[in-house]
């Protein structure tokens, strides 16, 4: 068949050579509550184990029980904990349905406390990881017998899927890149506006293949795991994600930041860098020169930002000729093992210094141990006391051996601005301070913020939760916890102070510390209430906004017990207990097993789980989530950035089967939710997403390898029709509209802008919507269509540099007409065209991201915002939609702190922007909203947990 040709409408035909980009749209898997790639209902196919001694909770969807708690049964002394951990599996393989624990349990890491031992296990199939999968065995070893006292974890019993991958890495990478680019946004040229050749201009993303991963999606999904790093090609902020590409047909199903930060609850900003000898090495062994032997430990000193002059442990560096700020007391051996050192990062982003170790970094150094201003002012002197306060904390209270428990090094950097200088983040070595600015001190100020980010060190070398979820906001809970504990008792604060539970209060110059505060572990939020139903694109899943429903309970343990019980209770589940997936409930279980294990008094037991009670986190809480909207497609478990498609009393979206681990297919049904559902694609292993119709035809999407596919097929039946294919020179496809004859799209090229196109059914070659004056970057797209007429965006070099129109082709004649616009905007969004007018967002001010919803006659004239883009009023608008009757708009809020209105949200306008309201007022997360006619609009929800089609026919008001 010959390869379909672009045509060019409103301009001559140009050449557009780009390299091959096969993206595809969207990226994020399933919003889950329960957990990050699993289900939250139990399987009816996972029999439960034969009863035994002590306590056992059932795993959900496998065999193995999640927790076995209560027992001691002896197994065999001699030889490794891990190999005896194993053996002790493969005896009890009637109540843990492991067969081969030697084959398929790979030993992870052995934890010993006096008698003591937990062994992790990392859970293979045929060979390959299964994400998330790990298991622990609890043992006891005295007077040469060794008994087994507990298990818990997560092992996946029903997994079938073969490993042989159907894509090699550099199509994983290709695709992972493009899934990455389509949620931050299109390439932009360079800041200074000029037009860079290919070879002037670094990649602005790249990706790292991390090898074959299984994640436990029903019979399992097997996947190429991908880090992409880099910085927003839209934006400049640096970007980690870690993505995983399905590998049979290189769709991306799974997508979240690999970036651990104290406040951002960021669905941009996400951090990273750019590949560099060394990356994503630990210091200690690649990329870091040698320090410079010292003359040996001295007590120097400094003044910390609250005004306090402490001591500090420095070191004379001779190379240097100064005073450093390194301090080998914690070292038995002088070297670098146990070292505490602060490194001098001012002037540098973080993109430069995350995950890699950066040529030229020095240690603070002073010309005499006490280290003045300059130091203060950099929080050096903070960082360097707090890491001090930190790692002493966890050696005396836990025994704990550094933040590894092996005795690595702690770095801390100091100093680091450009969009970052009122954070901290942990990149899986060292943590990295931002430098402050006018309204907030150094990160470093706060020692809970110290305390925080350290921690991190601690999970990720023992549970190792998944940053993303709830498993993300269980980590996020447990280090704000020991941050707090931390501080509460460096500082005296008494635990029923009001204020006891406030998380980065003392990070602001002129705000008190309630109006500071990050977080409050006192904040009294409850599962049932407060749970924030989140896509994975936004705040990972909800790592920070839901952290304090959890993190709550354990504070309210450590006001009922003694403060240093509670730690060692909370630290042992974590260490001992908890596995990489486990959400709310399990985390309960483990907290509640490891009191039990520290033979804690009844009446303490019974306070730990009162207070999980009285914050909701009891089994099955996540049932309980309800909805004010008609359902028309539940758990459809497809990423949050799938499109649905509405028109002429039908909807189609895309759906996986009920765990996730099919294929997508694409569905449709009535909007008045009669008749039976029709399955439209075809299930033949390719992923098909992105479905618009008009109520006679269903056009999508279909991926698989090189090949991505537009398709098309009658509601009525018939044969599928390839409509086009962008396997030779374009990239991802997004904004599909069907009207008739007529399909419209926008075709995205990598390091180049994008392009709308349409073709008319019947035709073999689209025609392609140029800029106008064509360049490279410059670009055409958030297409719309209505009456043979495409709305779209057009971004093109003007008489002053770059600039966003608005324009309107019509397909009959080609002419293209330009909007008026009011002032000169800084950015164009979606667009949305009716009979009668035209409507885009606007936007005039980049930091703040608020967008205009502007409307425009037909023939260009008229223009009028019936939404401000600024002031109290204004929206920061994300998605928009139309119809004769109804303007929607898909929103987010630009506050950072934890509520249902921070979300996604839609609002719903009149043509003439008199009659402003709120589609829906349910709680989660509201995405991808689509006009159905009149004011009815049909949009993804998250709010249950899962990913639901819902609709409704009118607005619900202003919610309260």
């Amino acid at each position: 068949m010959r390869k379909p040709r672009a045509r060019t409408a409103g301009a001559r035909p140009r050449a557009e050579a780009s390299r091959a980009r096969h993206g595809i749209s969207g990226a994020a898997a399933l919003i889950g509550a329960a957990a990050l790639v699993v289900s939250a209902v139990p399987a009816s196919a996972a029999t439960a184990p034969p009863s035994g001694p002590g306590e056992v909770i059932q795993g959900q969807r496998t065999a193995t029980p999640a927790l076995v708690s209560g027992i001691r049964e002896r197994v065999r002394a001699a030889g490794s904990a891990a190999d005896a951990a194993r053996g002790y599996l493969a005896d009890k393989e009637s109540r843990y349905r492991i067969a081969r624990p030697d084959r398929d349990l790979e030993p992870v890491r052995t934890t010993i406390a006096g008698h003591s031992e937990a062994v992790r296990l990392q859970q293979k199939h045929r060979g390959v990881d299964v994400f998330g999968g790990q298991y622990v065995v609890r043992m006891e070893t005295k007077d040469g017998e060794r008994v087994v006292t507990g298990t818990s974890g997560k092992y996946f019993t029903g997994l079938k899927v073969a490993v042989e991958p159907g894509v090699d890495e550099k199509l994983a990478v290709e695709r992972a890149v493009g899934a990455v680019e389509a949620q931050l946004g299109p390439w932009r040229p360079g800041r200074g506006g000029k037009d860079e050749g290919p070879d002037e201009v670094e990649e602005p993303l790249t990706g790292t293949a991390r090898g074959l991963v299984v994640l436990p999606r029903g019979a399992g999904v097997l996947t190429r795991h991908v880090t992409v790093r880099g910085t927003d090609p839209a934006t400049g902020a640096p970007v980690l994600r870690e993505v995983y590409v399905e590998a049979r047909t290189g769709y991306p199903v799974l997508q979240y930041s690999g970036i651990k930060t104290f406040a951002k609850p960021s669905d941009r900003a996400t951090a990273g860098a750019k590949e560099a000898t060394g990356a994503g090495s630990s210091p200690e062994r690649k990329g870091r020169p040698a320090l410079a032997q010292g003359a040996g430990g001295t007590q120097g000193s400094g003044v910390k930002l609250d005004g306090k002059a402490v001591g500090l442990q420095v070191e004379r560096d001779d190379s240097g000729k100064a005073y450093v700020l390194r301090d080998r007391t914690r070292s038995q051996d002088g070297g670098d093992r146990n070292r505490i050192s602060t490194w001098d990062a001012r002037g540098r982003s973080l993109s430069e210094v995350s995950g890699v170790w950066p040529p030229g970094l020095k240690e603070f150094g002073s010309p005499d141990p006490a280290f003045g201003k300059e130091a203060t002012e950099a929080g050096a002197v903070d960082a360097h006391w707090g890491a001090g306060k930190v790692y002493d904390y966890y050696k005396e209270v836990h025994g704990r051996n550094s933040l590894d428990g092996r005795g690595m090094a702690v770095n801390s950097l100091v100093g680091i601005g450009w969009g970052y200088a009122d954070d901290a983040v942990w990149d899986g070595t060292k943590v990295i301070y931002g430098s402050g600015d006018g309204e907030y001190r150094p990160a470093s100020a706060a020692l809970d913020v110290v305390g925080h980010e350290m921690t991190n060190g601690v999970i990720e070398s023992s549970a190792n939760l998944v940053h993303a979820g709830q498993s993300g906001a269980l980590g996020v809970a447990v280090a704000d916890y020991f941050g707090n504990a931390v501080k509460t008792d460096a500082y005296g604060v008494p635990m029923d102070s009001p204020d006891s539970g406030l998380i980065g209060e003392a990070l602001c110059r002129t705000k008190g510390p309630r109006e500071c505060a990050t977080r409050d572990l006192n904040d009294g939020r409850t599962t049932s209430k407060s749970f924030l139903g989140v896509a994975f694109a936004t705040d990972s899943g909800g790592v920070h906004l839901n952290s304090t429903i959890f993190s709550g309970a354990l504070w309210d343990i450590r006001k009922d017990l003694d403060r240093t019980l509670a730690d060692r209770i909370v630290y042992k589940a974590l260490t001992e207990y908890m596995t990489p997936l486990d959400g709310f409930t399990e985390a309960r279980a483990a907290v509640i097993a490891a009191a039990k294990d520290l033979k804690v008094a009844d009446k303490d037991l019974r306070s730990v789980e009162r207070a999980f009670d009285a914050h909701g986190i009891v089994p099955g809480w996540e049932q309980a989530m309800g909805v004010d909207s008609d359902q028309l497609l539940g758990r459809i478990n497809t990423d949050g950035y799938t499109s649905v498609g509405a028109g002429g009393g039908w909807w189609a979206a895309s759906k996986s089967n009920d765990d996730g681990s099919e294929p997508y297919s694409v569905w449709a049904g009535r909007l008045d939710g009669t008749g039976e559902k029709k399955l439209i694609s075809p299930n033949d292993g390719r992923f098909h997403t992105d479905p618009a119709t008009d109520g006679k035809t269903v056009v999508w999407q279909a991926y698989r390898g090189l090949s991505s596919d537009v398709l098309a097929r009658p509601l009525a039946g018939g044969p599928i029709r390839k409509l086009f294919s962008n396997s030779a020179n374009l990239g991802r496809i997004s904004s599909l509209s069907v009207e008739g004859k007529i399909v419209t799209f926008t075709a995205h090229q990598h390091r180049g802008g994008p392009r709308v196109m349409y073709l008319r059914m019947g035709e073999t070659d689209p025609v392609a919507v140029p800029p106008v004056p064509w360049s490279r970057y410059a670009g055409t797209s958030d297409a719309s269509l209505n009456n043979g007429r495409i709305a779209f965006s057009h971004f093109h070099r003007g008489n002053k540099g770059w600039q966003y129109d608005t324009e309107v082709l019509d397909t009959a004649t080609g002419k293209r007409t330009t909007m008026q616009q009011l002032g000169t905007p800084d950015t164009v969004g979606r667009t949305a065209i009716t009979g009668a007018y035209v409507y885009w967002l606007a936007g005039n001010d980049p930091n703040s991201g608020l967008t205009a919803v502007r409307r425009a006659n037909l023939d260009g004239t008229g223009t009028v915002d019936i939404s401000p883009g600024a002031g109290k009023d204004a929206l920061q608008g994300v998605t928009l939609t139309a119809s004769d009757d109804a303007v929607t708009v898909g929103t987010r809020t630009p506050d950072t702190r934890p509520s249902n209105e921070t979300l996604g949200k839609l609002w719903q306008f009149s043509p003439d922007g008199s009659r402003r309201s709120r589609v829906s007022c349910n709680r989660g997360e509201q995405l991808r909203p689509t006009a159905a006619g009149g004011r009815q609009v049909v949009w993804l929800d998250a709010t249950t947990g899962y990913t639901d089609l819902l609709t409704r026919a009118r607005p619900a008001g202003n919610c309260g």
